[in-house]
Parts: C-alpha cells; structure tokens; sequence
C-alpha cells in the first residue's frame, strides 16, 4: 500500500517539554541490523509531541516504522541517537529498574491479542495486576470493574478460543486499562477484525479517550482515521509529518 502524496508538515522539534505534554520525540534515529551485516534505517530524525489527553492516529503501510515508535514508547527499543520523552521518563536517562515502573503507567493493545490461551478472561485481566504486587481484593475490585467498563462482564470465565475476536480484543483492551493508565497506546488494534467489530472497538478506545485518557493509535486502517476526526501523524521516508486525514 503506498501513501497519497501530500505537502508534509515537518515537526519541529521542542527546545523543551511542554507542560502538557505527556509524549516527546527529539530528533530520534533508530537502524536494525540485516542479517547480511548491513544497517537498515527505520527512522531519521523523528521529532513529534503528544499533548495530555489528545488523541492521535498514527498512519502507514506496513513496515514504516509504526510499531517501532510505538516500542520506542514503552522502551523495548531505545533510539541510535535523540530523546523519547514519557511523562518524567527519558530514553537517555532511564534506568532497567524503572522500565516496569513506566510499563504501569501504560496501556498498549497489540493486534495479535497475546492472551493465555489457558486462563478465562477474567484472568487473563488479573495476571497482569497480580504481576505488579496488587492484592487479591484489589485485583478482584479492578477486574471486576475493567470487564464491566469492555462489556465483557457475562464472559468473566470464558477462555479466549470461546471468545470472538471482537471479545477477545476487549479482553486485550481490559488488560490494558487495568493499571488506570494515563497514555493507552494502540498498535493495529482492529486489523485482524472485521469492518463492523473494527468500528465496536474503536467506539470503545473513543470512550476510555473521552474519560480523559491519551490515545495514540498506529494504524492502517484509512477508513476508520477518515471516519473520527482526530490529530493524524504519517510515516513518510523514515520521518513523521502531519497530515489532513481527508487526503488519505
């Protein structure tokens, strides 16, 4: 799939992190290794901020870089050079102790849903808390009110193969609202539904935004960034510009 051509608006990087902004990107370049030896470049350069509360949509073909800012986000990737800024945290000034302590504070929806296969839902949703030192009666109190919050409360003791992929991706976004993150991020999570499921969990990712949480959504999906008006960010030759969702 190849992007429309449009005039990019080239970002500028900040000189320093706004009061209200909760994600920064400054001038951060990351490459991968080929297994015959040579450096592929992912990004160059990238330089992009995300206010609190604000929604965003990341669009691309595959293999631009959309899950690569979104792992350099959570810090499974840390850039070649330049500063990803979290909140407080840093890329450059992070330590391996404090990673867990950043994970917690957010949400991330994968497509692949990445559920136990031999848990219900219900503890699909607990496993993550319990992982955290959360006690019993509070990971009763959360699962209980995030499966509420998916509509998934009557499929608490569902596996996830009796589970829809609809279903199963709620459980995936219970999950991730488990801690009260303030920033959910959101890779493809509609790409393995189909058009009408797609719009039901998108609906329900509008509704945790509208509750006052960042959403950052990497997609491919055009039809649903031309269906809600929102922030829209384009990979475009290794650089993140901004674009009018209608030129899509």
């Amino acid at each position: 799939m190849t992007l429309p051509a449009w005039t990019p608006i080239l970002l500028a990087p900040l000189p320093g992190l706004i009061s209200l902004s909760v994600i920064d990107f400054r001038d951060v370049s990351i490459s991968f290794s080929l297994p015959n030896g040579d450096q592929r470049s992912v990004l160059n350069e990238v330089s992009f901020h995300i206010d609190q509360s604000q929604k965003t949509y990341l669009v691309g073909p595959t293999g631009s870089g959309k899950s690569t800012i979104l792992r350099l986000l959570y810090m499974d990737l840390f850039p070649d050079s330049g500063v990803v800024q979290i909140g407080d945290y840093r890329s450059d000034q992070i330590e391996r102790d404090d990673i867990p302590y950043l994970r917690r504070s957010l949400g991330v929806v994968f497509q692949d849903f990445q559920l136990l296969p031999d848990r219900t839902a219900y503890e699909n949703v607990a496993f993550a808390l319990h992982a955290t030192g959360t006690s019993a009666s509070e990971v009763q109190s959360r699962v209980t009110k995030v499966l509420g919050r998916v509509g998934l409360s009557h499929k608490h003791r569902s596996y996830p193969h009796e589970l829809s992929g609809g279903e199963q991706q709620r459980v995936v976004i219970a999950r991730a609202i488990a801690n009260d993150p303030w920033v959910l991020l959101a890779d493809e999570p509609t790409g393995n539904l189909d058009p009408s499921v797609a719009d039901e969990i998108h609906e329900l990712l509008l509704d945790l935004h509208k509750q006052g949480m960042t959403l950052f959504v990497a997609t491919h999906d055009h039809r649903l960034v031309k269906s809600y008006s929102a922030r829209t960010l384009a990979m475009m030759n290794r650089q993140v510009v901004e674009i009018d969702p209608e030129t899509l």
